[in-house]
C-alpha cells in the first residue's frame, strides 16, 4: 500500500482528498502546513505529496524548495486556488511534478496521483520485482533503467522521477521532434490541455542537469515552431571499451 501525504490547512479539503484516495486503497497521512509535512517525510515512507501552496507557518513553495534541497525525489503535486500561469510556473520551478487547480475534479486527482506514483515506483522508488536491466546511452549520458541512475561523463546526475521519464522518452526516440503536447501525453500520460508550461519548465530543469552549457544545449534542442528533440551523439570510446 502506498503512503500519500496530504498537506493543506483546510480540514475540509484534506477530508475530501482522503475520501477520494482512500477508496483507491492508498494509506493517507495529513499535515496542516509545510513544516509538518517536512517533519513527516523525515519519519515516514511517503510515496507522494499533495500540497497546497497558500499555507501558514511554511507555505507550499518554500516547503517544496527545502524538500528538493535535500535531494528528496518523491513526486509532489501542488494544490492551488489560483489558475494564473505564474503560480503554476512558480511551483514547477521549485520542483513540483504536477499541479491541480481548485476546485478540483475527483477523477482528475485520482488520475494524476496514479500517474505520478507509477512514475515514482518505476524510476524513483523501490519495487518488489527487479526490472530487466536496460542501459540507454547517448554520447556521454547513460541511463540505467534497472538501477534507476543517470550519469554524465561517468558522474552521477540526480533527477526527479519525472525528469527521469522525460530523459528516457527522449533517449528512446533520438533525433525525433515532438511537440509539447506529444511529450506531455507520452510522459505524463494525461490530457495535454494547457501543458506547454509544464513541459517547458521540466525540459529546462533537465538541461540544467545534463548539459554542460544549458543555454547552448548539445542534446536537448528546440525545433522552432515544432517542439523538442534529443540529438543523437556518438558514445565516447572509453565507455564502449568498458562494455567489451
Amino acid at each position: 500500500m502506498y503512503n500519500i501525504l496530504i498537506c493543506d490547512d483546510d480540514a475540509d479539503i484534506r477530508s475530501a482528498l482522503r475520501i477520494y484516495l482512500a477508496n483507491e486503497d492508498y494509506n493517507i497521512l495529513e499535515a496542516e502546513n509545510g513544516r509538518q509535512a517536512l517533519e513527516m517525510i523525515e519519519n515516514e515512507n511517503i510515496h507522494l505529496l499533495l500540497m497546497d501552496i497558500m499555507m501558514p507557518v511554511l507555505d507550499g513553495i518554500r516547503a517544496l524548495t527545502k524538500l528538493r534541497e535535500n535531494n528528496n525525489n518523491i513526486p509532489v503535486i501542488l494544490l492551488t486556488a489560483k489558475s494564473q500561469d505564474n503560480d503554476k510556473i512558480l511551483g514547477l520551478n521549485a520542483g513540483a511534478d504536477d499541479y491541480i487547480t481548485k476546485p478540483f475534479n475527483p477523477v482528475e486527482v485520482i488520475a494524476r496521483v496514479k500517474s505520478q506514483i507509477r512514475r515514482y515506483i518505476r524510476f524513483g522508488g523501490s519495487s518488489d520485482v527487479a526490472p530487466k536491466s536496460s542501459i540507454l546511452r547517448n554520447g556521454s549520458i547513460e541511463l540505467d533503467t534497472s538501477s534507476k541512475t543517470v550519469t554524465r561523463d561517468g558522474e552521477p546526475v540526480n533527477l526527479t522521477p519525472t525528469e527521469m521519464m522525460l530523459l528516457r522518452f527522449f533517449m528512446e526516440n533520438p533525433d525525433k521532434v515532438f511537440s509539447p503536447k506529444e511529450i506531455y501525453r507520452n510522459v505524463w500520460k494525461d490530457d495535454p490541455l494547457g501543458a506547454e508550461n509544464t513541459v517547458t519548465v521540466h525540459i529546462r530543469h533537465l538541461r540544467e542537469k545534463i548539459e554542460i552549457d544549458p543555454a547552448n544545449p548539445d542534446y536537448l534542442k528546440v525545433s522552432w515552431g515544432h517542439g523538442y528533440k534529443m540529438v543523437s551523439k556518438k558514445v565516447p570510446e572509453k565507455i564502449t571499451r568498458s562494455d567489451s
